[in-house]
């Protein structure tokens, strides 16, 4: 399919137009919306990605800067092949980079065969993609570029799960869907209209700008259920449990309720989409029609052999959250917020909340090394600034520059500092101005200075592990197991698609999440 698929959880930014009908408005959204009123740029694109498969065989990414060659058949818009081939790499690195596990790139080329077989297509090729990202969202783009992200390997629970992602993917692509929307707008005007990013980013490097390229290019309400109800056929006839589909758009729907509560935001997991309930009863009925629970091949201790080892949550590399302080270990830096914050990653920026009154987010900005950060400041990427309020300083041997900006509804502490030749930004927002704010702000960027080692020893990366259920196991005695993770019982829970009080059985093997 192409951009945002139905098969999608993921924590971007939650304040889009299509929020689900009913999801409450948070201090995360808030804070967004705010954002966009502050800022002097729009973003505004998206990329149509998905038609024809073209090629032939099954290959898997094991770099970005290589992927698999694809030749384009007669009869297919040679388009197709050019803008997957050009938005390839541009994905990668909006999603963090490309996964490498062998294990799990050998199941994936295996699902993706079978399924294609099955939905007449045994001749395409398929480019599969791991995403480096703890997103639950698979995807495709045109020219046969799938991605599939590590987050959605650690919440599906066997080898039916996944087949029926993959194979909602692949009737996106039979059922024509995305050449019905070009027939609307033309995918080469949308992927090459020149915009600016929310902050004035050049949009050909700008992370956040370039996954807004696919916002737009969510399928309709009746089309995701039409991919729905064909890809539940092609995983049938491909020999995997045709109801798998409802299995796992329930677990998807139990886990993007949690992760909405650890952000305080909605999940936009029902954005645009039919309600969970609709879809899991809809899907169970498409199932029926094949055969009963049981009838295909699930394949779950294959499934658990492959992901053992999976990389789980947010990338250390990418920087990592200890309590109220960000660490990133690659740039070397570390700062705190004040107390009462809670901190997430979001896209290519880290954005903290306390209550619904007050909130921060800190990203990156290209400025030249010759323009004072007082400069930058003023030269109209901030709506409301006071000119006057803009002072510059120096602390912990890093130069700094803050100004006070004001809307109707917010008011605003803008900081940037200059670090090893980069440019990083604060935007604290409030709804109302106080010594308190004020405060807290200015604690924050007197807290950012290079990180040392001890910094460093405080991340601890995570991993899916694999264990195997005694005789006198539980759900409950199994989730304990991650009671050193906050609300790791309640999450390992969601993992396994099991509940408080649920027997396991003997000898099965269950996903735990363990620090490495």
């Amino acid at each position: 399919m192409g951009g945002r698929s139905g098969w999608s959880t993921h924590r971007s930014d939650p304040s889009r137009a299509d929020r689900g009908l009913g999801q409450p408005m948070t201090g995360l959204d808030r804070f967004n919306r705010a954002l966009r009123g502050l800022a002097m740029g729009v973003s505004l694109v998206a990329l149509v990605a998905c038609t024809n498969m073209v090629g032939s065989g099954v290959s898997v990414t094991e770099t970005g800067n290589r992927p698999a060659p694809v030749v384009v058949p007669s009869g297919t818009d040679p388009d197709d092949a050019v803008i997957g081939r050009r938005e390839h790499p541009r994905i990668i690195a909006s999603y963090g980079g490309v996964y490498s596990d062998r294990k799990a790139e050998v199941m994936l080329a295996r699902i993706v065969g079978r399924l294609l077989a099955a939905a007449d297509q045994p001749n395409t090729q398929f480019t599969v993609t791991i995403l480096d990202t703890p997103e639950v969202n698979a995807f495709a783009l045109p020219g046969g570029y799938v991605y599939v992200t590590r987050g959605i390997l650690a919440l599906a629970s066997d080898t039916s799960e996944l087949a029926a992602v993959l194979a909602h993917e692949i009737a996106h692509v039979t059922l024509r869907h995305a050449r019905a929307r070009t027939n609307r707008v033309r995918t080469t005007e949308i992927v090459d209209r020149v915009v600016t990013g929310i902050f004035g980013a050049d949009t050909s490097t700008d992370q956040t700008a370039n996954r807004s390229r696919m916002s737009l290019a969510a399928f309709s309400q009746q089309q995701e259920l039409e991919a729905d109800r064909e890809g539940v056929r092609i995983a049938g006839r491909a020999g995997y449990d045709p109801h798998a589909a409802a299995r796992f758009l329930g677990a998807m729907g139990r886990f993007a309720r949690f992760t909405a509560g650890e952000a305080e935001q909605g999940g936009d997991f029902l954005s645009s989409h039919p309600s969970t309930p609709d879809r899991i009863q809809k899907a169970i009925e498409s199932a029926r029609e094949i055969g009963a629970p049981g009838s295909g091949e699930t394949d779950r201790a294959g499934y658990m052999a492959a992901i053992e080892g999976l990389n789980f949550g947010d990338n250390p590399d990418e920087g990592a959250i200890v309590g109220r302080r960000f660490i990133q270990p690659a740039r070397k830096f570390t700062f705190t917020v004040p107390e009462g914050y809670t901190l997430q990653t979001s896209g290519n920026a880290v954005v903290g909340v306390a209550g619904d009154g007050e909130a921060v987010r800190f990203d990156s900005a290209e400025v030249p090394a010759s323009m004072a950060l007082a400069d930058y400041l003023k030269s109209g990427w901030i709506a409301g600034l006071r000119s006057d309020s803009v002072v510059t300083e120096r602390q912990n041997g890093v130069e700094m520059a803050t100004g006070v900006a004001t809307t109707a509804q917010w008011s605003f502490r803008v900081s940037v500092v200059r670090f090893e030749g980069q440019v990083y930004r604060f935007i604290f927002a409030a709804k109302a101005d106080s010594q308190r704010f004020a405060r807290g702000a200015e604690e924050t960027l007197r807290s950012f200075r290079a990180s040392t080692g001890n910094d460093l020893a405080q991340i601890r990366p995570l991993s899916v592990r694999i264990v195997t259920a005694g005789p006198g196991d539980t759900a409950d005695s199994l989730a304990r197991r991650m009671a050193n993770l906050t609300r790791g019982p309640e999450l390992f829970y969601i993992l396994n698609n099991l509940y408080p009080g649920d027997r396991v059985e003997p000898g099965a093997r269950y996903k735990i999440v363990g620090i490495d």
